[in-house]
């Protein structure tokens, strides 16, 4: 497996990984959101702005040069942040997003120094909690608001949703 800095000429190609990692018809998978939102998760645009932000890193993970895995880090002061987790729906269950989360963890610490990794996960995604606590992160306790009214994240499905955040010491 290689992991490298996406590009903007990876956007597209990501697109369509977050895609059906989480939405829609074509979405399957135990990380799917379908049940709980409609609507596109990204777009091309957007992604090429976190490829520009330099506080910001996405990543790809390829294997043969197929695009499998991505996920993004973003560098806060004391922390860093981590999102757009997405492994090809045929790739999960073999332990994939466990190499690319302690990827992801060993680049926030040794590049970036920072101490510790947060998340927010969508509060009702139990199974993607669980599995986030089994890999050393803990629920904070911290809620905020779904972005109802922002169809850039979505249609919800349901009118409670609502983001925890989660946070795992790196040192």
């Amino acid at each position: 497996m290689v992991a490298a800095p996406a590009t903007e000429d990876d956007t597209g190609e990501l697109t369509t990984l977050i895609e059906s990692a989480y939405r829609g018809r074509s979405s399957v998978g135990w990380t799917t959101e379908a049940d709980l939102l409609e609507g596109r998760r990204t777009d091309p645009e957007d992604l090429a702005l976190i490829v520009k932000d330099p506080e910001s890193l996405l990543l790809t993970f390829r294997r043969d040069g197929e695009l499998l895995a991505c996920c993004q880090l973003e560098r806060h002061p004391g922390h860093g942040y981590f999102g757009l987790f997405a492994v090809c729906p045929g790739a999960q269950g073999g332990g994939l997003g466990s190499s690319v989360l302690a990827e992801a963890e060993r680049r926030a610490r040794d590049d970036w120094g920072v101490a510790e990794l947060r998340m927010k996960v969508i509060r009702q995604r139990a199974d993607m909690i669980a599995w986030y606590e089994r890999r050393g992160y803990t629920r904070t306790g911290e809620l905020s608001p779904f972005p109802y009214g922002d169809e850039r994240f979505g249609v919800p499905l349901r009118p409670d949703l609502v983001f925890e955040t989660l946070v795992k010491p790196l040192r």
